[in-house]
């Protein structure tokens, strides 16, 4: 399987936020709502993945300031993981279950610039062989860092949330439902993840995710 399209651009997001208009009326509206979409295109490779493992399960707020506590420090790349001790890494706020994630993610040795070039299922593949890395953090990986138009985060509980509201849903979808309903929204699905992040901002005054 080759590599799909990649979003590069806010052009990229609103054509992706028109395809999903056309598609659904609830879309629709939510994008009405939301107005134009974030790019949220990050760099790829060791830190943003790092950056993803600091996030999960914790609200933005925490997640933003345990990360620049860690840049502050200099714990952002591998060789500085590997040699940090465990009270650095709790100085800055890691919990002793993301210690032992970030290790994990420093011996990894993963080939981040080969990722690039590999369908989105060998991304996630790839990734949730390490150990802290879910298929929420894997795919949050593939849609910021990689582009990827087509991957979505059916297990992220701002999006169940978001989709709960939007569609009236008698609760929020379980991951295996929300994966289903998804594909409804394919091949922009990275789009679709975006105007429910923005709309769960619009209906929780918060946001859901970094």
């Amino acid at each position: 399987m080759t590599v799909g399209r990649i979003i590069e651009t806010p052009e990229c997001v609103s054509e992706g936020a028109e395809w999903l208009a056309l598609a659904c009326p609830r879309m629709a509206y939510a994008i009405d709502q939301t107005g134009p979409l974030p790019l949220r295109r990050r760099l790829d490779g060791f830190a943003q993945l790092l950056s993803a493992i600091v996030s999960q399960q914790v609200s933005v707020a925490s997640a933003n300031a345990i990360w620049g506590r860690m840049k502050d420090a200099g714990l952002i790349g591998p060789r500085k993981i590997q040699w940090a001790s465990d009270d650095d890494m709790r100085a800055v706020g890691l919990s002793r279950q993301k210690i032992r994630y970030a290790r994990a993610l420093a011996a990894a040795g993963i080939n981040f610039k080969a990722l690039r070039d590999v369908s989105d299922d060998e991304v996630i593949t790839t990734l949730t062989q390490v150990s802290g890395i879910g298929p929420w953090t894997a795919e949050v990986y593939a849609m910021f860092s990689l582009g990827r138009a087509d991957v979505f985060a059916p297990g992220d509980l701002a999006l169940q949330e978001a989709a709960r509201v939007l569609y009236d849903l008698p609760g929020r979808p379980t991951e295996k439902e929300f994966r289903q309903m998804a594909l409804a929204w394919s091949p922009w699905r990275s789009v679709a993840a975006r105007v429910l992040w923005a709309y769960y901002r619009i209906v929780k005054d918060r946001e859901g995710i970094r």
